[in-house]
């Protein structure tokens, strides 16, 4: 499997078939359509060490404990439709972890926007003072 320049080894991926739910009639009943796919992020040797680092850290509820990311995939009614909407799912959760975000660069108000702040704030409180009568003495 490509990813962008990463290839993941399809021995890595295990993919389990079970039954699905959902609309298909007797079908649903009978055949295990539905896929859920395991990929273990924590000790895959094809991701290397700043993707992994990525991928861990983000707080997805589909990634156990352990480190292992399970998806599961019963939108269709045929198996190999949910395998592949299953590895599609994976590739795009491995894309976002390629790209390193960029970081924040910290920036000063000017001069300027820090009056026309302090102006505004005093205009509103000659504003509100006024409201309330004690202003008037």
């Amino acid at each position: 499997m490509q990813i962008g320049r990463l290839a993941i080894d399809d021995d890595e991926l295990i993919e389990r078939f079970v039954r699905a739910s959902g609309p298909g009639g007797q079908n649903v009943n009978k055949v295990a359509t539905a896929v859920e796919l395991r990929f273990d992020i924590a000790r895959s040797p094809s991701l290397p060490e700043p993707v992994r680092a990525r991928l861990l850290a983000k707080r997805d509820r589909r990634v156990t404990g352990e480190g292992v990311l399970v998806l599961s995939a019963q939108r269709f009614r045929t198996q190999e439709r949910n395998r592949e909407d299953a590895r599609a799912r994976l590739a795009a959760f491995i894309e976002s972890g390629l790209h390193a975000p960029t970081p924040r660069i910290a920036t000063k108000p000017t001069r300027g926007a820090r009056e026309r702040r302090l102006g505004e704030k005093r205009g509103r409180a000659s504003i509100k003072q006024g409201r309330s009568g004690r202003g008037w003495d």
